[in-house]
């Protein structure tokens, strides 16, 4: 391994470069590797989650190195703590590989300088400038706490007009999106973090002038007041419309009703992935919702209707479905003939969906239909079920434990060989200890992984069996968790 070519060498790092403690172990082996490893750790030194960027004062020092003598003599008289001065040559030139910025974490960086807010705003200049002089280009913009207009810098046209992804807030003002959207036309990236609802009109301008625009992200976060009556989304939602034939990925999930989304949603015919909430529209609305290259697929379970009619209308290519929670209170009286009808699309319109979320009461009905799906559907690896009890009424311990052991029969029975993740979810999802072990038996030379959140299985005989099928090597991973944890990180993997 230490004698591969660079070529070869710099390939294997690319795809570490997500894998900072990995990347970090590779400069230990020789110059080569580390040679190699160096401008991968610096494409985007700022975005690792495993780093305490408050506590990195290599990574300071290394960044105040680039600063003149006159910068520097001029910040330590505003009382700013930096290195000392050093006239030896920095191994690399770290910078010059950077195509990244992140203003949070410039922030933290610049206090281990000074704890004093003034002290902080002058070193983050002088950084931003150095960014500006000595990137070779900038592709990737978090922005989420910007304080200084770093567009306006000398040079800065040149960085960002390379800009291929950036990360935003609406708290942010609009000046900074009006001067981004006189720089920054070819964005294939674009999230935003809607923090408050305000006039969105810088927004607007940056999204509208977008010409590349491939993946686009809208996140309501937290709460904030509403005007009733309002469409507070129509802007953005015109103004994405423009770049309608190129965006491939929308994630929008709207806090508020818009009733301009019925309008819009539809001219997305390009999209490969789909993550929305359909609340504001009727069935007529979701027919004209058309998109043959759906590849993945994610609403929240309280609007099956509608996640049954946007599968109709796909065009068979659909890999992953997920529900989003859902306060389940909510559900409609309708609700075992819905879920019915979305159990039946999956085989009949997704044949080779791999990751699937179902929720479904334990009828009888709904049991031999989830059979017939996995009969169909071979090719899923990752299945969550989500059991629903509609009517309410106390179910006594046996009816419980009769309705786990009727799907593991089922599961048993039917799954596809290419399953090797089980997620189960809902009130009162319990196994009879025999069936379980017998549908572990049907997993042997497998390794699967099995979350669950129900605690009962980190309790007496349940442990014993699982402990059992760990050793053997039938299960890689069990584990009782949160409700959300269970669901949610579906959509990550």
């Amino acid at each position: 391994m230490s004698k591969l070519n660079k070529d070869i060498l710099f390939l294997i790092f690319e795809e570490l470069q997500d894998d900072s403690k990995s990347l970090f172990s590779c400069l230990m082996v020789n110059r080569l590797w580390c040679e190699n490893a160096i401008p991968i750790l610096w494409k985007n030194p700022w975005s690792y989650n495993d780093i305490n960027y408050n506590n990195k004062n290599y990574l300071f020092t290394i960044v105040a190195s680039y600063l003149s003598y006159d910068v520097k003599e001029s910040l330590m008289r505003q009382g700013i703590r930096l290195p000392p001065f050093s006239y030896q040559t920095l191994l690399f030139d770290y910078l010059s590989f950077c195509r990244s910025i992140n203003t949070d974490t410039t922030k933290s960086i610049t206090s281990i300088g000074t704890s004093l807010a003034h002290g902080q705003y002058l070193l983050e200049h002088e950084f931003y400038y150095l960014f500006m002089k000595k990137f070779p280009e900038l592709k990737y913009l978090d922005m989420k706490s910007i304080r200084h207009q770093i567009f306006h810098y000398p040079d800065a046209m040149l960085r960002f007009e390379s800009l291929c992804e950036l990360k935003c807030d609406t708290s942010i003002d609009s000046s900074y999106f009006y001067g981004l959207a006189q720089l920054c036309q070819y964005i294939q990236k674009l999230i935003i973090a809607n923090v408050k609802v305000s006039d969105y009109h810088g927004i607007v301008e940056l999204i509208g002038v977008q010409k590349n625009l491939k993946y686009f992200e809208w996140r309501d976060v937290g709460y904030y007041s509403y005007t009733p009556g309002t469409d507070h989304y129509k802007e953005i939602l015109f103004s994405l419309e423009k770049s309608a034939n190129t965006i491939i990925h929308l994630n929008i999930f709207f806090e508020f009703i818009s009733r301009s989304s019925p309008k819009v949603f539809p001219k997305f015919h390009k999209i490969k992935s789909l993550i929305a909430n359909f609340e504001s529209f009727d069935k007529e609305q979701l027919k004209k919702c058309v998109y043959r290259d759906l590849e993945i697929f994610m609403i929240d379970y309280g609007n099956l209707v509608a996640a049954s009619i946007i599968i109709e209308n796909s065009g068979g290519h659909l890999k992953k479905i997920l529900l989003e929670p859902y306060e389940i209170e909510y559900f409609e009286d309708n609700f075992n003939e819905d879920s019915l009808t979305f159990i039946r699309n999956i085989p009949k319109f997704c044949p080779s969906i791999e990751c699937l979320s179902l929720i479904f009461p334990p009828s009888n009905e709904h049991l031999a239909e989830l059979e017939k799906l996995l009969k169909t559907c071979h090719n899923l690896k990752s299945l969550l079920l989500i059991m629903f009890y509609t009517d309410y009424e106390e179910l006594t311990h046996e009816e419980i434990l009769e309705n786990g052991e009727n799907l593991l029969k089922i599961l048993i029975s039917s799954t596809p060989i290419n399953i090797r993740e089980f997620r189960f979810c809902g009130d009162h999802f319990e196994f009879p200890l025999g069936t379980l072990e017998k549908f572990l038996e049907t997993w042997k030379g497998c390794a699967i992984s099995i979350l669950t959140t129900e605690p009962i299985y980190e309790e007496g005989d349940y442990v014993k069996l699982i402990d059992k099928y760990k050793n053997n090597g039938v299960i890689k991973d069990f584990r009782s968790d949160t409700y959300t944890n269970v669901v949610r990180t579906l959509r990550y993997e």
